[in-house]
């Protein structure tokens, strides 16, 4: 290892800015499971609330609409939260790259703790009319700003610590935290559904999954405050090298890695979405079946997808970012036209297999992705480069269940979902094609996308 690779802290008891260093590999282990019990806690927040927009607020928040229309409604204000993710990364990002990915990481999780254990409490459109949607709303836009915060943070964290050969394995166990946190959603939604009648569980069991983040975010909390700083941005501050208006710096210097972590992320997030939000839609509204059924099928789906995220991280190490993410996508673009027909048969098993193929092909492009976005962009303005990610989930994650469900409104074919989920795959294709191969770049060198003009000399 050069020296220029070397971690800072490398030795034992060297310092990191300014603080004793851990042993660099039982550090970054340690920030790797505090990245991913931070992360699935979040996401366990986030998902619970889109698994219960299509089980429960269709019928609780707006009641005096059709079912079709009252799911539409509900995902609407669930797109809220994708709408709040780029204004929390914007926010976040700035005071990520001003001082520091730790302090923002513990911000974040009391505030997407908080917003879900409100939503636990909210009284429904029978008690108060029109204030519960709107609460409602505004909750669910105060986890997306949590959110949208935590996801660069966590995954600099990883990255940033640790050998530099793994960044694409280190950086992917946040990703594993989507499917944990979508798989403690749906277990939690799952569970109450099993053990408790209908009655009850629209009374009052749904709210018990989002009472429980109180408990979560503590000891997310305890976990996050035993962790040190990133050595990279450490250096940066102990160099006096970061940067005043990081937003406005990385506009300038990285627009290529701007639009490129964008198109990364429209295609992955639609077919994840497709695959894991509509699936309950579609079996529920259209094929009639007992929401257990999709519930099921995104637990297990989930499950696999979470031992399987790491490896294709470990693989685009070997292979690079590019090649295993665009095989990703090619099989998530097939796999989509595959999806609904399995539905259709309304074979448990089939069902199940749909969603579980469908999200691994969703690991082969997310296991690589937090790696080779954040790559993209200079230490000193990674935070706010990785938020530019964010602005991606307004048009691909937010709308996705709403298009689906338009589209098959106005077809009157799960094919035409299909061919919305191809398009979309399309455009993460180009991107991927735009990109650089990052996997071995530097992380201590500037890589601008726009030269950076020379300081004038003196005459």
């Amino acid at each position: 290892m050069t020296n220029s690779e070397r971690p800072a802290g490398d030795g034992p008891g060297q310092a990191v800015g300014g603080q004793p260093a851990a042993p660099p590999g039982r550090q970054a282990r340690k920030v790797i499971v505090a990245s991913l019990v931070g992360t699935s806690l979040e996401w366990y927040d986030f998902f619970l609330y889109a698994t219960a927009s299509a089980v429960v607020f269709n019928r609780l928040f707006f009641p005096t609409f059709n079912p079709v229309v009252g799911t539409l409604l509900a995902f609407s204000t669930a797109g809220i939260g994708f709408v709040a993710r780029p204004l929390g990364g914007i926010i976040f990002g700035h005071f990520g790259d001003r001082v520091g990915r730790k302090q923002v990481l513990v911000v974040t999780l009391i505030l997407m703790g908080g917003a879900t254990f409100l939503i636990g409490l909210l009284p429904t459109y029978a008690a108060i009319g029109i204030w519960a949607p709107l609460l409602l709303g505004l909750l669910r836009f105060l986890q997306g700003i949590g959110l949208g915060g935590e996801w660069g943070g966590a995954v600099l964290m990883t990255l940033e610590h640790g050998d530099p050969k793994r960044r694409g394995f280190n950086a992917s166990w946040p990703q594993v935290g989507v499917p944990v946190g979508n798989l403690l959603a749906a277990g939690v939604l799952g569970l109450l559904n099993g053990v408790l009648s209908e009655q009850d569980f629209l009374s009052w069991g749904w709210r018990v999954g989002f009472l429980l983040s109180g408990a979560l975010v503590l000891v997310g909390l305890w976990i996050r405050l035993t962790i040190a700083e990133s050595p990279l941005f450490a250096e940066v501050v102990d160099h006096g090298e970061t940067s005043s208006m990081p937003l406005v710096e990385v506009i300038k210097r990285h627009p290529r890695g701007i639009l490129v972590s964008m198109g990364l992320r429209i295609g992955t997030d639609v077919a994840f979405y497709t695959f894991t939000s509509y699936i309950l839609v579609y079996l529920t509204t259209n094929l009639r079946l007992s929401r257990g059924i999709g519930l099921t099928a995104v637990l297990i789906g989930s499950a696999v997808e979470l031992a399987l995220i790491p490896l294709f991280g470990a693989l685009s190490d070997r292979f690079g970012r590019r090649p295993v993410y665009a095989a990703g996508v090619v099989a998530a673009a097939i796999w989509g036209f595959v999806f609904f027909p399995l539905l259709d048969t309304r074979s448990t098993p089939l069902i199940v297999l749909a969603a579980v193929i469908g999200l691994m092909t969703h690991a082969a492009m997310y296991g690589p992705q937090a790696a080779f976005v954040a790559e993209l962009f200079s230490t000193k303005l990674r935070y706010s480069g990785s938020a530019a990610y964010q602005l991606a989930g307004v048009v691909s994650g937010a709308i996705a269940p709403i298009v689906a469900i338009a589209l098959y409104q106005s077809f009157g074919t799960a094919y035409a979902v299909s061919g919305y989920v191809l398009a979309m795959l399309l455009i993460t294709l180009l991107a991927i094609v735009c990109a650089p191969e990052t996997a071995h770049a530097d992380l201590r060198e500037e890589h601008p996308d726009t030269p950076v003009a020379p300081n004038p000399s003196p005459s």
